[in-house]
């Protein structure tokens, strides 16, 4: 089997603390390995595991290391290695899925360096984890979850998730190889509407630079701006192999707007006074032989059944407190 790796991103926020929890596997020259990262605002650790200890039920889409558990219905951890101890459990409460694959007519071409999903934009969040003991707590936190599956991690990347009053949001801009083009990736869930900007929609990255990301799509415009600390280092695949080093700020000041047809539908910052850290990645998605045109008639017929914006699906947006608003997470390599 050729390297390959695959991952899953679960993120829990609530006020001021934030948690990520990053299982995944990886092959590299035959041999399969897996771990599990976890991230708070302080630290972040990586906790090596055996190759045969992971596993990955899509149908109840449920990540298991050994008898630890990551999932739909929330997470079970009692694990101890690499300097870390972590173990507690964490209830979630119903998806709120987007309306479609992430990835649109591009998850069918083999060939990616990584295929991207997002499993879900808000769920609520109740329970414990203890990291090296210390206690992150939620009794009404929010979770997202997303991943990756391929070989490599883009060459250069940004990425952005935040969680706001009556929505959620993701946004990213990669180095598309073999290609050589800078495709992009938004998602928004925000009173009952999913915005989709995506490059097989017509988005461009018209600004990837000092720590903003700026995505228009027609009509709409995407602004995603960081101020912040460098963040926690993170591994990342190459070839499969776990030796790259990406830097991720999980909660961290930032700036966020969202404009249609010159009107500003959302327009907000993060609370200046959390500069904390935390990563963004991971999973999958089925391939298969497609000529260039029965590409082009999927491009084609994306655009008219899609348009970028839909009804948010069953399981809704978990509603913010008034005028809170959660840190936003960045995580970039150049």
């Amino acid at each position: 089997m050729s390297n390959y790796f695959e991952g899953w991103y679960f993120k829990c926020q609530e006020a001021d603390k934030t948690l990520a929890l990053i299982p995944a596997r990886h092959r590299f020259q035959g041999k399969t390995t897996c771990s599990l990262q976890a991230v708070t605002g302080e630290e972040a650790f990586w906790i090596p595991l055996p190759g045969d200890t992971v596993s990955f039920d899509k149908r109840n889409f449920t990540v298991r290391l050994g008898q630890n558990l990551l999932g739909r219905q929330g997470v079970r951890l009692n694990l101890e290695s690499g300097g870390c101890r972590i173990s507690g459990a964490l209830d979630f409460g119903p998806f709120s899925p987007i309306a479609s694959p992430i990835m649109g007519p591009f998850r069918l071409v083999q060939f990616l360096q990584c295929r991207h999903d997002v499993f879900s934009m808000s769920h609520r969040v109740k329970g414990k984890i203890t990291v090296n003991g210390k206690v992150y707590g939620f009794s009404k936190g929010r979770g997202y979850i997303e991943g990756d599956r391929g070989r490599s991690f883009p060459p250069h990347y940004a990425w952005t998730h935040c969680f706001f009053p009556g929505g959620s949001l993701m946004a990213c801009a990669a180095e598309i190889r073999p290609f050589g083009f800078t495709g992009v990736l938004g998602l928004i869930h925000f009173r009952g509407t999913e915005y989709r900007l995506a490059t097989y929609l017509g988005a461009k990255a018209v600004k990837i630079q000092d720590g903003e990301l700026v995505i228009r799509q027609g009509d709409w415009e995407l602004r995603c701006t960081r101020e912040a600390p460098v963040g926690h280092l993170l591994r990342a695949p190459v070839a499969g192999a776990m030796h790259r080093l990406i830097r991720e700020s999980p909660s961290c000041e930032a700036a966020y707007s969202f404009r249609v047809k010159g009107r500003t539908v959302f327009s907000f910052a993060t609370r200046p006074e959390i500069h904390k850290v935390f990563p963004g990645f991971p999973f999958f998605c089925l391939t298969k032989n497609l000529s260039l045109p029965a590409l082009a008639d999927l491009f084609r017929a994306s655009l008219k059944i899609w348009g970028g914006q839909f009804p948010v699906r069953p399981g809704g947006v978990t509603p913010l407190p008034p005028g809170s608003r959660r840190p936003g997470a960045f995580s970039h390599c150049h």
